[in-house]
């Protein structure tokens, strides 16, 4: 599983970046091949300065070896090794009418003493995070993802969009970093979906997602706007590094396993602002965006 799922991802790298290449039109993702000392390695690539994209990455790693002190703490296991791949991606827009996006698809085996597989699970999910909310925009994103989640379970796209939006959650602000899409981790055997059954959804959402945010963006990067609309952004984008350096997982599990720190960081944006006790004008664009990031909202 662990080979067969290593060749998805460097597949569907390349063809999210040739796809992303093509709409920039202008930028080309740079690549970056590393290797981790522990075991393992990496295919970074990078885009900067486009037409549209002023920072973006779509990055894929296979890393094993031993599980550090804090990850044996975390999965309460006195010893064993790892395995764990993925492809994670953050695009940030240079256009504040452009929303950023993430999403990761990711698989994990713990091994015991003799090697044998102990425990196996695949995770990931999709979001999207407007500066300037169009619904139609939200409804699409969220319309794809549910689609894909309706080929293999019916519950799956509710359930999976609540917990979406329980996670990405700046609970320190009370508010919802975008306006979610997918989130689903520890998938693991039952009765119902073996482990084949997981590869299959998994690799069903991981096909949509060039459906549910490219369309977005060639309707919008050319919209105009104005320089306050981009300062708007910057600050929209503080409380996003705010969310990845806070409470996400990922970054946690890469920065404590020893991880490569420049992919890891990836998706910081480049220009961002943090204003004291900053607050939209009253029946604005901007104060709509926050009054809907306040509480989930069901969009299909």
């Amino acid at each position: 599983m662990k080979d067969k799922f290593y060749a998805y991802i460097q597949q569907l790298q390349d063809t999210i970046t040739s796809k992303l290449e093509e709409v920039d039109g202008k930028a080309t993702f740079q690549e970056d091949i590393w290797k981790r000392p522990e075991g393992g390695g990496g295919r970074t690539r990078v885009i900067e300065n486009g037409a549209v994209f002023e920072k973006g990455g779509v990055n894929i790693s296979g890393v094993h070896g031993e599980l550090p002190d804090s990850m044996k703490a975390y999965f309460k296991v006195k010893e064993g090794n790892f395995f764990a791949c993925g492809l994670s991606l953050v695009l940030h827009p240079k256009n504040p009418m452009v929303p950023t996006v993430h999403a990761n698809w990711r698989y994990f085996e713990l091994y015991g003493k003799d090697g044998e597989i102990v425990d196996q699970w695949f995770g990931g999910g999709q979001d999207l995070t407007p500066y300037y909310l169009f619904d139609e925009d939200a409804l699409h994103f969220h319309q794809v993802c549910k689609t894909a989640c309706d080929k293999h379970q019916p519950t799956f796209y509710d359930t999976y969009k609540k917990r979406c939006d329980e996670y990405f959650w700046n609970t320190h602000r009370n508010e919802a970093r975008g306006v979610g899409g997918l989130f689903f981790d520890y998938c693991k055997a039952t009765p119902e979906m073996d482990m084949q059954d997981w590869y299959n959804f998994v690799t069903e959402v991981g096909n949509s997602f060039l459906k549910s945010y490219v369309p977005i963006v060639t309707k919008r990067k050319d919209l105009d706007y104005t320089n306050e609309q981009r300062d708007w952004q910057e600050i929209r984008r503080g409380r996003y590094v705010e969310f990845n350096l806070v409470h996400d997982k990922g970054t946690l599990f890469g920065l404590k396993t020893n991880g490569r720190i420049e992919s890891i960081l990836m998706s910081l944006p480049p220009h961002v602002q943090w204003r004291y006790d900053h607050q939209p004008e009253e029946g604005s664009e901007e104060e709509r965006l926050l009054n809907i990031l306040k509480a989930p909202k069901e969009w299909v």
